[in-house]
C-alpha cells in the first residue's frame, strides 16, 4: 500500500474529474482533472531534474492555484514541501537555504536579484519563478512536460515537510512532518467537523502557514469537493460568498473586521454550516458579538506548526468562548506541573500532547529532541493551559514567550537580536500586548547605549522593515532608561505588557 498522502487525496477525489476543485475570484474553475494534469507536469519536471524522493524543494511565493498545485506535486513526487512566508527577507531565507539544503528553489520574480546568488552560494542548481498570477519560470519548464506522474511510493513515516518555525532563542527549527502526520490530521478534521457532500468553503488563508494549507486544503481534497480560491482575505467578497458557501475558516482578524461589515447578518450567513477560527486566541467578546449578529456560533481550535491540529470545540454540542474543546480522536492531551505530575481540573499546568499527528522531532537538531519529547513520548508545547471538570481546555500562556499576531507567530527574541543591532541600542526587550485587530500588537520597548543618542521608534522600525518579514516589525516601539527585572536579573516580561497594555496601536 502507499502511503504517501496524494494517495490519500487522489481516492477522495470525485469520480467525476470535470467538477470544480478552486472556484476563483474571476469565476474561473480548475477542475480536479486539471488539477491531476497540471501537478503531475510539475511532478514530471522536478523528478527529471534529478530530485530524489526525500530532497526538499524551497518555496517562497504568493497564494495562487498553481503554488497549491505545485505542493501536491511535491507530495506525489515524493519530495520535501518547504513553505517559506512570502515576506521572508534576503538574511531569513538565507538561513533556511543553508539549512534545508533544497534541492530547488521556486520563488517570487521580484526575489531573484538576492536569491539567485543566494542560490548559487550554496550549491542550488535549480531555482524557478512564481507570481502571483501564476506565471513564472517553473510555469513555463513545465508546459512540456508529462501530465501523466505515477505517485512515488512512500511510507508514512517518510517526510512530507518541513515547517520552519522560530525558537526563544532566535534561531529558526525545522519542524519535520511526516505523511502520516497530515494523512491523520487530514482524516479526523475531515470526520469530526462533519464535512459533507455539498460543501463549500471559502479561502482566504495563506499558503505557507498549517492553517491554510494542512487544514483548509486538505479538508477540501479530503471531501472532494469545491473552494472558492482568494489571493487574501477580504471581508466584502467574504460575504458575497457566504450566499453560496458552507464553511469558512480564518484567524480572529477576520472575524473583527467582518463585525465590522454592516453586510454581516443572519441573512447573509444563513447557508453557511461552519466557521472555524485558530492560529490565535478568539476573544469571547468576539465569539458573542458574532453568534449575535449571525445567529452562527463560531468554532475555536487550537493545534501546532509542529502536530496540527490537537483539540476542537464540537460540532454538535456546546462551543465554549475562550476554550479550545476537547482533545481530537486519536490525540492524548494533558496538563501537567513542573514535576511532570497531572494538574486537577482547574489547575494551570503545562501542556503535553502525543498522537499520529505530532511530528517525529526538529530536522537535525538531535539535541533538541530530546529536550522536546518525554520520557514517554509526549510533545512539550510550550503553552500553558488549564481543563475545566468537563474537559474543555483553556489556553492561558505561552511558556515560551511567543507572540500570536494577525496569526503569525513571532518569538521575542529574532526580533530583539535584531534590535540589538542597531547603533546605539544596549538593549531591548519585545512583547506582545491585547490588539482589537490583530490579537496581538508586537511592541518593543528599547534602552539606549550611555552615552549616545538613542533612535527614534520611526528609525526602529525602518531598521527592523528591512531585515524582518512585516508581521515581525513592532507596532510600537517604547524608549527606557532601564528594564524591569527580578533579582535573578531576567527582564520581567509580565510588567512590561502590563504597563504598555492598551499601547500597542
Amino acid at each position: 500500500m502507499n502511503e504517501n498522502l496524494y494517495s490519500l487525496f487522489e481516492s477522495r477525489f470525485p469520480a467525476d474529474r470535470a467538477r470544480p476543485l478552486m472556484i476563483l475570484e474571476d469565476g474561473r474553475e480548475i477542475s480536479y482533472g486539471e488539477a491531476e494534469a497540471t501537478c503531475a507536469r510539475y511532478a514530471s519536471l522536478l523528478a527529471g531534474l534529478g530530485l530524489a524522493p526525500g530532497d526538499r524543494v524551497a518555496v517562497q511565493v504568493e497564494k495562487s492555484p498553481e503554488a497549491l498545485l505545485l505542493y501536491l506535486a511535491c507530495l506525489r513526487a515524493g519530495l520535501v514541501y518547504l513553505p517559506l512566508n512570502s515576506a521572508y527577507q534576503q538574511g531569513e531565507v538565507g538561513y533556511f537555504l543553508g539549512n534545508a539544503e533544497p534541492g530547488a528553489v521556486v520563488a517570487q520574480p521580484r526575489s531573484m536579484p538576492w536569491l539567485e546568488p543566494l542560490a548559487a552560494g550554496r550549491g542550488i542548481r535549480h531555482v524557478f519563478t512564481l507570481d502571483e498570477h501564476g506565471q513564472g519560470s517553473l510555469v513555463q519548464a513545465a508546459g512540456a512536460a508529462s501530465p501523466q506522474f505515477a505517485t512515488v511510493q512512500r511510507a508514512s513515516s517518510d517526510l512530507a515537510a518541513i515547517l520552519y518555525t522560530s525558537g526563544t532563542t532566535g534561531r529558526s527549527k525545522g519542524a519535520m512532518i511526516t505523511h502520516r502526520n497530515l494523512a491523520s490530521n487530514a482524516t479526523v478534521l475531515h470526520a469530526y467537523w462533519g464535512f459533507r457532500p455539498d460543501d463549500v468553503l471559502v479561502h482566504m488563508l495563506p499558503l505557507f502557514h498549517v492553517h491554510g494549507l494542512f487544514v483548509a486544503c486538505h479538508c477540501v481534497l479530503m471531501n472532494g469537493t469545491a473552494m472558492r480560491f482568494h489571493a487574501k482575505f477580504d471581508a466584502r467578497r467574504a460575504l458575497a460568498d457566504f450566499a453560496r458557501s458552507t464553511v469558512f475558516m480564518g484567524v480572529p482578524t477576520f472575524y473583527t473586521r467582518l463585525l465590522a461589515e454592516a453586510g454581516l447578518t443572519r441573512e447573509a450567513c444563513a447557508g453557511m454550516r461552519l466557521f472555524v477560527s485558530g492560529s490565535a486566541p478568539l476573544l469571547a467578546e468576539t465569539h458573542a458579538q458574532f453568534e449575535e449578529r449571525t445567529g452562527q456560533r463560531i468554532l475555536e481550535r487550537y493545534g501546532m506548526t509542529e502536530t496540527g491540529m490537537l483539540t476542537s470545540n464540537p460540532l454538535a454540542g456546546e462551543r465554549r468562548p475562550g476554550t479550545v474543546g476537547f482533545p481530537l480522536p486519536g490525540t492524548s492531551v494533558r496538563v501537567v506541573d513542573d514535576e511532570g505530575r497531572a494538574c486537577a481540573a482547574g489547575e494551570i499546568g503545562h501542556i503535553q500532547v502525543k498522537g499520529d499527528n505530532v511530528l517525529p522531532g526538529y530536522w537535525r537538531l538531535p539535541e533538541k529532541n530530546k529536550e522536546e519529547f518525554t520520557a514517554d513520548g509526549f510533545f512539550r508545547t510550550g503553552d500553558v493551559g488549564t481543563f475545566s471538570a468537563d474537559g474543555y481546555l483553556s489556553i492561558v500562556g505561552r511558556s515560551k514567550d511567543l507572540i500570536i499576531t494577525g496569526g503569525y507567530n513571532v518569538y521575542p527574541k529574532e526580533v530583539e537580536l535584531a534590535i540589538d543591532e542597531l547603533p546605539g541600542v544596549a538593549e531591548s526587550a519585545v512583547v506582545g500586548v491585547p490588539h482589537p485587530d490583530f490579537g496581538e500588537a508586537v511592541t518593543a520597548v528599547v534602552v539606549a547605549r550611555p552615552g549616545a543618542t538613542a533612535p527614534t521608534e520611526s528609525e526602529v522600525i525602518a531598521w527592523l522593515k528591512s531585515r524582518l518579514a512585516n508581521f515581525k516589525v513592532p507596532k510600537r516601539v517604547f524608549l527606557v532608561e532601564e528594564l524591569p527585572r527580578n533579582t535573578m536579573g531576567k527582564v520581567q516580561k509580565n510588567v512590561l505588557r502590563d504597563r504598555y497594555a492598551g499601547k500597542g496601536a
